[in-house]
């Protein structure tokens, strides 16, 4: 790189600057959030990652140095936002994964429900989902939102895999039944609004930082 198109000492500075504008705001979202998907604290997340990776970049340009940390941005999972910047209408789209691990746990819970069920006095009805674990799904996510579901996913023998949640902008809300033959299709990643990921492997990833910092203390 020539020296034309280096930073300035200045604009490194004004960097850093910004990197410490951005800590106190994510810091004061932190402090006031809502809850544990506050939308604030998203988005002081990633103008906090924006900062970061600005700075980075012209203290090397400039220095031919780097900082010891590295923030995740949003745009490692999505591409740049296309949609409205006033959305009138949005959907929220979720995705969870599940691993049935106990299926007789799964049968019997459903049996149970579907012995319960005083609308349906069918005995065979009640002996299919005893042996079916297709069937025996179909009664439990008829029977209970899939919140409760996810918060009690273990007494129904399964494992909670991945998650992650979309909240996606549109220009007008649809038609009553116009998506509902192809629900998905209207997935577009450009029109996310924000997202939030739940995963093991982001655990993972930090117990081995953690085993790796631990490493190096003891050599």
């Amino acid at each position: 790189m020539s020296d034309a198109a280096q930073p300035t000492a200045a604009e490194v500075r004004a960097a850093a600057e910004a990197v410490k504008a951005a800590l106190d705001r994510h810091l004061e979202a932190v402090e006031r959030r809502t809850g544990e998907d506050d939308p604030a604290v998203y988005d002081a997340f990633n103008a906090l990652a924006a900062a970061a990776e600005a700075y980075d970049e012209r203290l090397y340009d400039r220095y031919d140095e780097v900082t010891p940390f590295e923030i995740p941005g949003a745009d490692d999972s999505l591409p740049p936002y296309a949609g409205p910047e006033e959305p009138s209408a949005l959907s929220v789209l979720i995705r969870r994964d599940y691993a049935v691990v106990e299926p007789q746990r799964l049968l019997s819970q459903a049996r149970r429900i579907a012995d319960l069920d005083p609308e349906d006095d069918r005995p065979e009805i009640a002996s299919v989902v005893g042996t079916s674990v297709h069937a025996a799904l179909g009664v439990l996510f008829g029977e209970y939102e899939p919140d409760e579901i996810a918060s009690r996913h273990k007494e129904f023998g399964l494992e909670e895999g991945d998650s992650t949640l979309w909240v996606s902008a549109s220009d007008d809300a649809p038609e009553p039944g116009e998506w509902l033959s192809t629900p998905f299709d209207q997935a577009d990643p450009q029109r996310v609004v924000c997202r939030f990921d739940v995963s093991s492997v982001f655990d993972e990833d930090e117990l081995a930082e953690e085993l790796d910092d631990l490493d190096e203390v003891e050599s």
